[in-house]
């Protein structure tokens, strides 16, 4: 009788990469926000290494007390192409697939908002990871396609988050026909946060970015905590889940009561981020 495969066998967990030792993936951290900026020419194209980048960047930005909030943008004219189908082995399937988790996990679970910067296609792996980000700014160039039915294959993480984003009549469409889909029309599907001329991006960009990271890094923390934790749940048991977060957690904070001490005081806050 033949054993099933254990896919821990094939894994070996990686060491944790630092920022300087990144290929694929620029990560700067200044003013609180951490930067990090897709680079593989030409089509940012996920292999292993670059998501294991991935992964170790967001870890690493998650884990500095000073970083609010996470910018994820690209250096090439695509904002990403998906999976390098070249790495897509019976050999290295499972280093893939651990590593492909691995990003996204990260992404979901990170404390820090995420803001996704889309000025070009992104494809498959690439929509996706648009889609797990928690705002999207994107331009005219952008566009969104998980074009995996093509090629006899379905995007298990598209399939999970895009009818909480678009609803299931909408998810269906967009995968089972593997159609792009245009900035526009992202924009109204609510894929997208702001749609703005490439002209404006940087500004926009900026301005975003300079409103989140005005606010208490902690609070913000707890704030995305209590919109993504509620997903799936009733009403009546997000509503639990709210309240226990703002209740139990959040007056905790002296942050917390330095904002109310500044709105009786008529001042602006003076966070310390704790």
């Amino acid at each position: 009788m033949i054993e099933p495969v254990n896919a821990e066998e094939f894994i070996s967990q990686p060491e944790r990469r630092k920022p300087e030792q990144f290929q694929h993936v620029k990560l700067r951290i200044d003013g609180g926000v951490a930067r990090m900026t897709l680079s593989r020419p030409e089509h940012n194209l996920l292999n292993e290494a670059m998501l294991r980048e991935l992964a170790d960047g967001i870890t690493h930005a998650g884990e500095r007390d000073e970083v609010k909030l996470i910018v994820l943008d690209s250096a090439c004219k695509v904002f990403c192409g998906g999976i390098d189908i070249g790495e897509y082995t019976s050999q290295r399937v499972f280093q893939m697939l651990d590593a492909f988790h691995a990003a996204f996990a990260g992404m979901l679970e990170v404390g820090k908002p995420v803001v996704c910067v889309v000025n070009g296609p992104a494809i498959g792996g690439g929509a996706e990871l648009a889609a797990f980000g928690d705002l999207v700014i994107a331009t005219p160039k952008a566009r969104f396609a998980q074009p995996e039915i093509t090629i006899g294959v379905f995007p298990p993480l598209a399939s999970t988050i895009l009818p909480f984003l678009v609803g299931p009549k909408i998810a269906l469409e967009l995968v089972l026909t593997g159609e792009a889909v245009t900035a526009e029309r992202a924009l109204e599907l609510g894929m997208v946060n702001r749609l703005v001329p490439e002209a404006q991006l940087e500004k926009t960009v900026e301005d975003l970015v300079g409103r989140i990271s005005g606010h208490s890094g902690p609070v913000l923390t707890m704030a995305k905590k209590a919109i993504l934790g509620g997903m799936g749940l009733s009403l009546r048991d997000g509503l639990k889940h709210s309240m226990n977060i703002f209740l139990n957690e959040l007056y905790r904070l002296e942050d917390s009561q330095e904002g109310l001490r500044a709105l009786v005081e008529k001042r602006k806050p003076n966070w310390k981020n704790r």
